[in-house]
């Protein structure tokens, strides 16, 4: 036990030179005494470089030499003079030596290297910049968000202008399509040698005739009819009181009169709500007629002026974009006439079809109902299921379930020749837009602005389908541009 103490004393004598050691290699490899992180790039002046501290408290202040130490700790001159040995420093110059050369080897104030202090030594290394520290992806998502928020501000912005004015819009729409369908009778007759109003004039007023006789033959045909359709109404729903009875699906007589008195309870507890629909009713026969009448003015002037009026909107067009926008219009001008002239042809054949198709099958109001169907065709997909499913309703009503069942054969048959001869070869490539975006911009558009929206969902896609097209071709070089004069 009493050599204990000597040899944790010698282990802490060898471990204190070990650490002196350490050091002293340390301070040959980085004499300032600066770490990697502190020290400035390559190529910097001295000066710049942060400066070391002096280890301990009896350090010299700046600028001062400090006194050379023996292994022991303490100054070299005192140990020297106890030894009785001759003071030998490295600041001081060897005998004999050229004094001349002495200002030569002394370091100038910007060489010198500062002492570093300890708030240098114990700080943090430098933070990057929170942009750089970002990742890519996050900041591909941000800077597509904040994209986003502003195109759907502005489309929001958009569509609160467009309800305010619906009624506008939608004549202005009208017009348009009416336009794409007269234009090229105009540019027909114009070849032929007639004068741009005179030949304005006969289409316009042609064009509207044929409308108007038109609308004028289904409301003369349903109201010819109405008469015998009730009649027949009142038949057809007491045959199918009786089918019901006798039907697989066992329907009692008590049940089909609670379905009636029910019927009766609520349109009599509703007569208000039907009275301020028929006012409502009115209003929308106001509206109808005033829109009819801005139509009728768009296609005049369009048909007219059309040409006058597209330069003057690309007037409005900064003048970098403007020979992208004049290229634009007339694709766009191209696929619209397009798609209403071919819509017009297949409607036209699918109310020739059906509606020979319920002139055989005794059907009452063929005709009307042929009409329909056609008017219908202008809304895709939707409209043809719609006027379809009215066509077998009034045939069930009238003539029974088998005449029902042959009307909804005759109808699946024309719409099926429909979808997969008459549009892809009629259409064509002029106008391509995916079912998916047909369904989506219908659903849209009627919620928008009801049944003006849907007809007009489908061709503001098509049109907008191509202008985007070109405009992406143009930017890259592959579709050349136009003059806007």
């Amino acid at each position: 036990m009493s050599r204990l103490p000597q040899w944790l004393g010698s282990v802490g004598s060898g471990l204190t030179r070990l650490s002196h050691r350490l050091e002293e290699r340390k301070a040959r490899t980085d004499p300032d005494g600066v770490p990697a992180w502190a020290q400035p790039p390559a190529g910097a002046p001295l000066g710049e470089r942060p400066a070391a501290e002096p280890a301990d408290a009896d350090a010299a202040e700046p600028g001062t030499a400090t006194p050379p130490r023996s292994d022991s700790g303490e100054p070299a001159a005192a140990s020297a003079a106890r030894s009785g040995e001759p003071r030998t420093d490295a600041a001081t110059p060897p005998a004999g030596a050229d004094a001349e050369a002495a200002p030569a080897q002394a370091p100038t104030p910007a060489e010198r290297t500062p002492p570093l202090s300890a708030a240098a030594v114990l700080a943090e290394p430098p933070r990057p910049d929170p942009v750089a520290v970002v990742p890519w992806g996050v900041r591909v998502a941000a800077e597509a968000g904040w994209r986003l928020l502003v195109l759907a501000g502005t489309l929001w912005v958009l569509m609160r202008v467009i309800s305010a004015v619906q009624l506008v819009v939608l004549a202005f729409v009208a017009g348009l399509l009416i336009t794409a369908l007269l234009q090229p009778t105009v540019a027909a007759l114009k070849r032929r040698g007639l004068h741009r109003g005179l030949a304005t004039a006969v289409t316009f007023i042609s064009g509207f005739v044929v409308m108007g006789l038109v609308g004028w033959f289904v409301v003369w045909q349903v109201m010819e009819n109405v008469d015998d359709l009730s009649g027949q109404l009142e038949t057809g729903l007491h045959d199918l009181k009786e089918w019901l009875r006798t039907s697989p699906f066992h329907v009692t007589q008590k049940q089909i009169d609670n379905i009636t008195e029910n019927l009766s309870d609520a349109l009599s507890s509703n007569t208000k709500e039907i009275t301020s629909a028929g006012i409502e009713g009115v209003q929308v026969i106001i509206e109808t007629l005033t829109g009819i009448i801005l139509a009728m003015f768009t296609t005049l002037f369009l048909l007219y002026d059309g040409p006058r009026i597209w330069r003057w909107v690309l007037r409005l067009v900064p003048s970098a974009a403007r020979e992208g926008v004049a290229g634009a219009g007339p694709r766009a001008w191209a696929t619209l006439t397009a798609y209403v002239r071919g819509t017009v042809i297949v409607a036209m054949i699918d109310a020739v079809c059906i509606g020979i198709g319920l002139y055989f099958l005794k059907v009452p109001m063929a005709v009307p109902l042929a009409v329909f169907i056609f008017l219908f065709a202008f809304i895709p997909l939707v409209g043809a299921v719609v006027s379809g499913a009215l066509a077998v309703v009034v045939a069930l009503v009238t003539q029974g379930v088998f005449t029902a069942t042959m009307v909804l054969v005759v109808v699946l048959a024309v719409q099926q020749i429909e979808g997969h001869i008459l549009q892809p070869f009629i259409l064509g490539r002029a106008v391509r837009v995916h079912p998916l975006a047909v369904v989506l911009s219908v659903a849209a558009g009627s919620m928008v602005a009801g049944i003006g929206g849907a007809v007009v969902a489908v061709p503001l896609v098509a049109v907008t389908n191509t202008v985007v097209g070109y405009l992406k071709a143009y930017s890259r070089g592959e579709a050349p541009g136009e003059r806007a004069d």
